[in-house]
């Protein structure tokens, strides 16, 4: 028989809601992923060219950076923060590398100097974020200027070539079976790892229970200032591997690297699914996105859009996913 009690109408009401919101989120992953299939079909019949090995290996190689950023930064948003310093640093890391090696720095001490100087800056925000109270978006907004004039300050504005070590740039340049780019099985792989953290283990949950209520998760037992350390250095630590591999890509250190590229990686994964308020938000959704992301820019330039009216379409792109987030949490709100 049925509980017939208050308290277990309370709970099957609980489990209905439960239940609804999952079925929420779900749809709201599924219709990402649906989003990105009619690109692909859409662009595929309007450019003969969309659908060539060669313009799939562009895309692999164009979502591969800003989709290890984009995971970096799915941490910070879903504690409920904001890394708009992820465009600099990229610059900033790749700067670091071409200086080691170019100091005779064996590759792996470059790439390990350009991926630490990445955690040690993300480090730096989640410090002044946890520690100072500063607002995540005063932060890191300084920071993208700081970051941008440091790169500018390392090479007095002009690209550090990596002429003395060619093999540098086999980090990206190779081809796994003659076709699929290193660049493109590093953003699999590290999606895997970081989904495993965020899924799997306790710092995961603690990140999703910081950005769903954080005094909540303080009075829990969790160690928030621990949490915003971890994310934001997490952050930092993504974009610096990302830095790594465009440096390897392009064969030099651009000081004016990664321009818009923060906007880019965060509008990844708000169109994936993560919530600019926090506690909701998957790998999964936000590689979705960045696909979408690199399919919409690559698709419109095959068609000879020009880059001001892209420029239109993905901001307006983003406000829609922003726009969809809101609606969907005003329901939540209602039904609880």
């Amino acid at each position: 028989m049925g509980e017939k009690t208050p308290q277990g109408t309370l709970k099957r009401g609980a489990g209905t809601l439960a239940n609804r919101l999952s079925s929420a989120r779900v749809f709201q992953q599924v219709a990402a992923f649906l989003s990105l299939i009619l690109l692909v079909l859409f662009f595929s019949f309007a450019s003969p060219h969309f659908f060539s090995v060669r313009n799939l290996v562009t895309i692999g190689l164009q979502t591969a950076v800003i989709g290890i950023m984009a995971m970096g930064v799915t941490y910070v948003i879903i504690t409920a923060g904001i890394d708009l310093s992820i465009g600099s640093l990229l610059a900033v890391t790749g700067v670091v590398t071409a200086l080691a090696i170019g100091a005779g720095a064996p590759i792996a001490i470059g790439v390990i100097a350009g991926a630490m100087s990445g955690l040690g800056i993300g480090l730096f925000n989640g410090f002044v974020v946890a520690f100072g109270k500063v607002p995540p978006f005063v932060v890191t907004l300084g920071m993208m200027m700081t970051g941008r004039g440091l790169a500018l300050v390392l090479t007095d504005g002009r690209p550090l070539y990596f002429r003395e070590v060619p093999e540098f740039r086999l980090l990206a340049q190779t081809r796994v079976f003659d076709t699929v780019p290193l660049p493109v099985v590093y953003l699999f792989v590290v999606a895997i790892i970081a989904g495993f953290i965020l899924k799997r283990s306790a710092i995961g949950r603690y990140i999703y229970a910081v950005g769903s209520n954080e005094e909540a998760a303080r009075l829990s037992g969790v160690n928030v200032t621990k949490i915003k350390l971890f994310v934001y250095s997490f952050s930092g630590f993504m974009t610096g591997l990302a830095g790594v591999i465009l440096a390897a890509r392009l064969n030099s250190a651009q000081p004016a690297a990664g321009q818009t590229y923060e906007l880019d990686a965060i509008a990844a994964a708000v169109i994936g699914g993560t919530s600019l308020m926090g506690g909701e938000g998957t790998i999964t959704g936000t590689m979705v996105g960045a696909f979408i992301m690199s399919v919409l820019r690559n698709g419109l330039n095959l068609m000879g859009v020009s880059q001001f009216w892209q420029q239109v379409i993905m901001g307006l792109v983003v406000i829609g996913a922003v726009f969809i987030d809101t609606l969907r949490k005003q329901r939540e709100a209602k039904a609880t």
